[in-house]
């Protein structure tokens, strides 16, 4: 307990999956917590978990692809708890699809919420944590999908992609800027959450069936829980990880080893 003491965390996509687990996780580890999400009554019933635990946690709207969100929101951080250390980009979405039968707007869709959300994400978490003298990180939430090729899923993969290398030269940016601020990303296989439910009816297969089929390529043999990609946020935004910026880290079982 205490790894993230002093601290003052923004997740944005925070009202579920891996951003609730992150929200909670955090808020015991000592952080003051911002519930950033679109979905204000899921993301305040998040809020109500964490101050029920005696946490410190409030909530802000969130449409991660609306630059006025990122400035009002950044504003209202900053006066709520004076300072900002942790920004987690972990809002997404997927669409299951291949490239053929990929519209013009799909693809625009997903690649506004998953690498513009991201860009604005980033950019406004420097603009705030540059001046405030403590150490500081962001951690992007990237996805094994950026590295290989998961049938089906042509805007999701591409966005992804884009999300790891948007990291890299964030990270050599701020350190060359002589920032103490951090950027990594985290690449989780599939997860145990509301968007694997939406992918098995994409692609017209009950939950289980699709679970099932998805942990054959794992070799762990299970599929990753929030909580797993938690404890890997966790140790990022810690003090722990002061050496590490620029980095992907794999939380998918042994997927990309193989």
């Amino acid at each position: 307990m205490g790894r993230l003491e002093g601290k003052v965390a923004m997740i944005a996509g925070a009202a579920a999956g891996i951003g609730k687990a992150d929200a909670i996780l955090f808020a015991r580890e000592g952080a003051r917590i911002v519930v950033a999400d679109i979905d204000e009554e899921k993301g305040r019933a998040v809020v109500a978990l964490i101050q029920e635990e005696g946490g410190k946690a409030f909530f802000l709207k969130l449409d991660v692809t609306s630059e006025t969100d990122w400035q009002r929101g950044m504003k209202q951080i900053v006066e709520a708890y004076g300072k900002l250390n942790i920004v987690i980009n972990n809002a997404g979405i997927v669409l299951c699809a291949s490239i053929e039968d990929t519209t013009l707007e799909q693809w625009n869709r997903v690649l506004n919420v998953n690498v513009t959300g991201v860009f604005l994400g980033v950019k406004y978490a420097i603009d705030v944590m540059k001046g405030n003298g403590e150490p500081c990180s962001i951690i992007n939430r990237s996805s094994v999908s950026a590295r290989m090729s998961t049938g089906g899923m042509t805007a999701y993969g591409a966005s992804k992609g884009a999300v790891s290398s948007l990291t890299r030269h964030a990270a050599i940016a701020c350190a060359e800027a002589g920032y103490s601020i951090r950027v990594n990303a985290v690449l989780p296989c599939e997860v145990d959450t509301a968007m694997a439910r939406q992918e098995a009816k994409a692609f017209g297969m009950s939950l289980d069936a699709y679970l099932d089929e998805r942990r054959k390529g794992i070799p762990l043999g299970r599929i990753a829980t929030p909580l797993d990609i938690a404890y890997m946020d966790l140790y990022l935004a810690s003090d722990e990880s002061s050496m590490v910026t620029g980095a992907e880290f794999m939380v998918d079982g042994g997927v990309l080893a193989q």
